[in-house]
């Protein structure tokens, strides 16, 4: 299943790489370094890229392929066409940089990424429902890790996570970008709720899209040069869709996301940004709610409520973005919006005695900087776990039509033997959910 001239096998990978720890950059020669000014080689970290679709060839890949302290060295993705074009991609702009001796190796599967020990870490950009195989997987190899959000499917996914990348000590980033500022003013959103701008936060919404359904898509003729079994890995076996998975390299977002089977849909989504938000701006990071309440009617997909352990009531639904009530008036926050009522609520700008939060120098930046001191990024394993645990529960809720309590400590569901059958799901025999 490799497409490549290295000789790291599956096998080896299982066999030999729980052990293997990868605390600092990998030293290479200085040359391929190329043109733009010379980075240390102990500064400079080799990356594996996992999933060269849209939001890898949008975001991801032309992001690290411009900073000089970084080296792609493979590409991974199911797609023969995609990982070939990423290929291309990488190489031809380290020519064009003057990056004398670079290479770049391409691989069908990620497991075969991961097995190589001259990469530090690797950046994964797959749907959901493969995102935290690669990413326990990638920690049990002393791999560090960016993943695209939201970052899991499911509940025990995100438990699993957190205990991989803690336990053999990762740095992670997860892809709620908005933490970065990333396409609106979301930092400023959270220092002037957290400075007590609007008061006492009595109530939040969460304007985003609703749950996901069943796959109902009709079969295809399969696409050539790609693996589908692979691609649909834990997940049921059903036949190819090119909604699921387009045909060759594509420039739109797949519809994979409409799918529970792959996906937790708009709710998961863009509800995985903007919950993050919220749980910023509440100083609710190491927290979340403790029971989910859905509304009288599930079809609509809107109205389900988080209860906070301080009583703090979340409503998913309401205007786009995220809308703070306090006592002392409203704060709305979305991309490109940031106003309150009454507006002079946000007029001055903060003072220093005011809550001041951590001014990102880009997402991935920070995650690089986090892999060289080892510290926790802006975005750690457990923040994008925590953000992904309100659409999970709020889905259930929609899926299943009853209240829910929840121990967001010991991530389950107390006293509720039914709805702890819905942690995760049944997976295909080969793919099962590993631990840390």
């Amino acid at each position: 299943m490799s497409n490549s001239n290295t000789s790291v096998t599956r096998k080896g990978f299982l066999a030999g790489t729980a052990g293997v720890i990868a605390g600092f950059p990998t030293v290479v020669h200085a040359s391929v370094l190329g043109r733009g000014g010379y980075t240390a080689p102990s500064n400079r970290v080799t990356v594996g890229m996992i999933g060269t679709g849209k939001m890898a060839n949008d975001f991801h890949l032309p992001t690290l392929i411009d900073f000089r302290d970084v080296q792609i060295l493979a590409v991974c993705d199911v797609d023969t066409t995609r990982r070939l074009a990423a290929q291309n991609r990488v190489l031809t702009n380290y020519e064009k940089q003057g990056r004398s001796g670079a290479h770049v190796d391409v691989y069908n599967d990620f497991r075969d990424v991961i097995g190589r020990k001259d990469i530090d870490a690797v950046c994964i950009a797959t749907p959901e429902h493969w995102h935290a195989i690669p990413v326990i997987e990638a920690a049990k190899a002393g791999k560090d890790i960016y993943c695209e959000k939201p970052l899991t499917l499911t509940l025990l996914e995100a438990k699993r996570c957190i205990e991989a990348v803690r336990k053999h000590k990762r740095v992670m980033q997860t892809g709620s970008q908005q933490r970065s500022n990333v396409f609106g003013p979301f930092r400023e959103a959270c220092e002037f709720v957290r400075s007590g701008r609007i008061g006492d936060v009595k109530s939040v919404t969460v304007g985003v899209g609703g749950p996901s359904k069943k796959c109902d898509l009709a079969g295809e003729p399969m696409e050539p040069g790609l693996d589908w079994d692979l691609w649909l890995g834990p997940t049921p076996d059903r036949p190819y869709s090119s909604v699921l998975s387009p045909r060759g390299s594509h420039n739109h977002f797949p519809a994979w996301r409409n799918y529970r089977e792959f996906s937790g849909g708009g709710h998961a989504d863009i509800g995985a940004h903007m919950y993050d938000i919220m749980q910023w701006a509440l100083g609710t990071d190491a927290s979340g709610p403790v029971e989910v309440i859905p509304p009288d009617d599930v079809s609509e997909g809107q109205g389900a409520r988080f209860i906070m352990p301080n009583g703090v009531e979340i409503t998913h639904g309401g205007a786009s973005g995220v809308v703070f009530t306090g006592t002392r008036g409203m704060l709305r926050v979305d991309r490109g919006v940031l106003f309150s009522n009454p507006k002079e609520l946000l007029q001055d700008p903060l003072a220093d005695n005011e809550v001041h939060l951590f001014k990102s120098p880009g997402h991935h930046r920070n995650w690089l900087d986090c892999i060289k001191s080892r510290e926790r990024c802006l975005c750690d394993v457990e923040i994008g776990a925590r953000s992904n645990q309100y659409t999970q529960l709020g889905n259930l809720a929609y899926w299943h039509g009853r209240k829910l309590k929840w121990d967001p400590i010991k991530w389950e569901f107390p006293g509720d033997k039914e709805a702890n059958t819905w942690l995760d799901y049944e997976r295909r025999p080969k793919w099962k959910l590993p631990k840390a």
